[in-house]
């Protein structure tokens, strides 16, 4: 009996998939590099080394850093409880969790800007304890938080609903202790999808745009991503400027998902040994 296929022949599906890949992924990836390229060696590192530009980098993987480790405790947390727990509202908090995909990022940094100002709900709140978030990097981090959070928790989610619990019931019987069934037998079946939801979070925290200009206050040297000084060269029609500082977070987050790969290979080898 022939299996029947939706989908036409392989080299039909193929070609079909190279092309739009090509045009969509690879073509705008080329120009960029295009345009950074016909700077020059010496002049390319001119502009990407400049001290402002070096300062965005700073303020950019930092802020990016802390985003991703927060959300990596966040996010496990928040994924083990929609999965193990059953509560009023839990559909209402799975949805909630995919709100920063359906939504503008320009909304989600106006939101922010507006509760966590000075005269906000919370910042107002916290600039009584001295803390001050709206405007500063404090204020990134939490806008790049609030972004990159779904990666992480839909990515570790079904792993979760798919671990087979006599594992767990099997540990619970050799006299295992709840933290050392968590890191000794759920912890190494969860690292692939969890290095895959950290990586995606860290490059989308990199190039975060809307929901971070409005709320970091955009001061060269001090709370100026990278993606706005890209923006600030564009609008000066230094085009091969723009693509040159663009280019440094491209490779950044090449070299980023590259080595994530590694591990997330290295793991996955690890765990079917196990």
């Amino acid at each position: 009996m022939t299996r029947r296929r939706v989908l036409p022949g392989l080299p039909l599906s193929l070609g079909i998939t190279l092309f739009y890949v090509g045009l969509i992924v690879v073509l705008p990836l080329g120009a960029l590099v295009f345009h950074a390229a016909s700077l020059g060696p010496e002049d390319y590192w001119r502009v990407v080394s400049s001290a402002r530009a070096v300062a965005s980098y700073r303020v950019t993987v930092l802020s990016a850093l802390a985003a991703t480790a927060f959300n990596l405790v966040f996010g496990l947390a928040l994924a083990w409880v929609l999965v193990r727990y059953q509560f009023p509202g839990k559909r209402l908090v799975d949805a909630i969790v995919d709100l920063p995909f359906a939504l503008p990022t320009a909304v989600a940094g106006i939101a922010l800007t507006a509760l966590f100002a000075p005269n906000g709900w919370f910042g107002s709140v916290l600039a009584e304890t001295g803390v001050k978030v709206a405007y500063t990097p404090l204020g990134i981090m939490i806008a790049m938080s609030f972004t990159s959070l779904p990666f992480i928790v839909r990515t570790v989610q079904p792993v979760l609903e798919d671990l087979d619990p006599t594992l767990e019931e099997a540990a619970q019987t050799l006299g295992g202790s709840d933290r050392s069934i968590f890191l000794r037998v759920i912890l190494p079946l969860l690292m692939p999808a969890l290095l895959a939801g950290l990586s995606l979070s860290f490059a989308r925290s990199l190039g975060e745009f809307g929901a971070v200009i409005f709320i970091a206050g955009n001061q060269p040297m001090s709370t100026e991503i990278t993606a706005l000084l890209t923006f600030i060269r564009l609008e000066e029609y230094d085009y091969q400027a723009a693509a040159a500082i663009a280019s440094v977070l491209l490779i950044t987050a090449f070299v980023m998902l590259a080595f994530t790969n590694l591990l997330q290979a290295r793991a996955l080898r690890h765990t079917a040994r196990s």
